[in-house]
């Protein structure tokens, strides 16, 4: 079994003491285990971030001080060798919520005094012991809808808090075996080279069947929704995506992995595409922009049946000249 032992603990640890300490501390703790030079991804508006203390005030500061009591509520845990850089490095993966008390703005967004969840993907690279890279993406516009905002026109799937897998077995904090890690990365790129090429000459729901299980479930971001079973994805979300978009790059990743039944990667951007056909209830462009993306598996025999997808709307509508943040800042409060 491969053994990353090490590394998930590493990243175990640092999230136990972040979670522990006081919001000030931030920065302190975030330095205990990252490297000098370190890079963190992060959603719109917070971009790319240079060191421990840039991710500690820009990020990690604001949010704790708004979403009081801060839980992290993990569903999924694992780490693997990255398959991009031909399995040298190695990634930890956490994907959750962080769960608070919405006391304080945020962004903009008015508290509540209720409970709030921000959906998150984390990607770290760990390198000689410390973190080097980080990519953190979290599902903004969900949070603003509980908030009681609509950022979007109505969406084509469901809009929920999102469940973890159905198997309640993503916490990998233990080794798993390196065949089924093998098995889902394989299912993972056959299905990238199918969603590449849009040209196979099935149907949408033909082709889908070729990776995905019957009754898959596509957790998507808020604006998009989540969908259930191939015939349901294939109408609220993959045909009105491929009938709104056109010119899509090819695909680039920065990290590709799996363990277990799980696996995942993402790009900074992933591709770009122009909204030719309009998307999301938007008008058309002929612009195009960058799609920032985690997409994270759960594999069931030889196909994927469940899907947890980050993508940063807020980032792509702002190529377009759509300030979401800055629209829904002036929504009058009561």
């Amino acid at each position: 079994m491969p053994d990353f032992s090490v590394e998930k603990q590493m990243v175990r640890n640092l999230y136990a003491d972040l979670d522990r300490s006081d919001s000030g501390q931030a920065g302190e703790v975030l330095a205990r285990y990252c490297a000098s030079n370190h890079i963190w991804r992060g959603y719109h508006p917070f971009n790319e971030q240079q060191g421990a203390e840039a991710v500690a005030d820009v990020f990690w500061k604001p949010l704790r001080a708004a979403l009081k009591h801060m839980q992290r509520r993990q569903d999924i845990f694992m780490a693997g060798a990255n398959e991009m850089d031909g399995f040298n490095s190695v990634w930890v993966v956490s994907m959750g919520h962080l769960m608070g008390l919405f006391d304080a703005p945020w962004l903009g967004i008015a508290p509540t005094g209720k409970m709030a969840f921000l959906r998150y993907c984390e990607f770290n690279k760990v390198e000689d012991g410390k973190i080097t890279e980080t990519a953190m993406y979290f599902d903004i516009p969900h949070l603003m809808m509980q908030a009681g905002l609509q950022p979007f026109p109505p969406q084509t799937a469901a809009h929920l808090v999102q469940p973890g897998p159905m198997t309640h077995d993503g916490l990998m904090f233990d080794a798993q075996p390196a065949d089924e890690g093998e098995k889902t990365l394989a299912a993972i790129n056959a299905m990238i080279s199918d969603l590449g090429q849009w040209k196979s000459g099935l149907s949408l729901e033909d082709e889908l069947r070729r990776t995905w299980a019957e009754d898959m479930i596509w957790w998507g971001p808020a604006g998009i929704g989540a969908t259930y079973t191939i015939g349901r994805y294939a109408k609220q979300h993959s045909g009105p995506f491929r009938a709104g978009f056109t010119d899509r790059s090819k695909t680039k990743h920065i990290c590709r992995l799996a363990e277990g039944h799980y696996g995942g990667f993402f790009g900074w951007p992933n591709f770009t595409a122009r909204p030719t056909g309009g998307f999301m209830g938007m008008p058309a462009s002929e612009k195009a922009g960058e799609f920032r993306v985690i997409d994270i598996y759960r594999r069931d025999g030889g196909k994927l049946a469940e899907n947890w997808i980050f993508i940063d709307l807020l980032h792509f509508w702002k190529q377009q000249g759509v300030d979401i943040l800055a629209r829904m800042a002036e929504v009058p409060r009561s």
